[in-house]
């Protein structure tokens, strides 16, 4: 049986780039990832931001039910971690998180030719097979 994964690009956009991305700040140097991003019905989601927001999620809320949140705070406040993650960004489209193949392709095909220019350092694509991502830490 067949099954249809999701799938997911990342970017790392080099500094001081990242701060821009991260801030929505219009810069005229990032306006071709801009463009692209606003073609595809994509934005841009800082991995540090999103990790804050979910400890932020987790003490507000009751951490028993976020197995993650030791981990997660852990993370973000190791500086060497808090340093790459500032630099790492999730690509929504459509407002998701993880998104079909049909979507992903032409996106990603898009984004290449940015990458190793003065803004973005890499780009991957992951998708939502567990045999090829590593699995989150058990319990907090």
């Amino acid at each position: 049986m067949s099954e249809e994964w999701q799938y997911q690009i990342r970017l790392t956009i080099h500094p001081p780039f990242s701060g821009l991305a991260r801030q929505g700040v219009e810069d005229e140097r990032l306006s071709g990832l801009n463009k692209i991003l606003e073609e595809h019905r994509a934005r841009l989601k800082c991995q540090y931001d999103a990790f804050a927001d979910y400890v932020a999620e987790a003490e507000a809320e009751g951490v028993e039910n976020y197995p993650l949140h030791a981990w997660t705070k852990a993370t973000i406040e190791d500086p060497a971690k808090k340093e790459k993650y500032l630099n790492s960004f999730t690509v929504y489209v459509a407002e998701q998180e993880v998104y079909s193949k049909e979507e992903t392709d032409p996106l990603a095909e898009a984004l290449k030719p940015l990458v190793s220019g003065d803004v973005i350092a890499d780009l991957k694509v992951y998708d939502t097979n567990p045999v090829n991502n590593p699995q989150p830490p058990k319990g907090g």
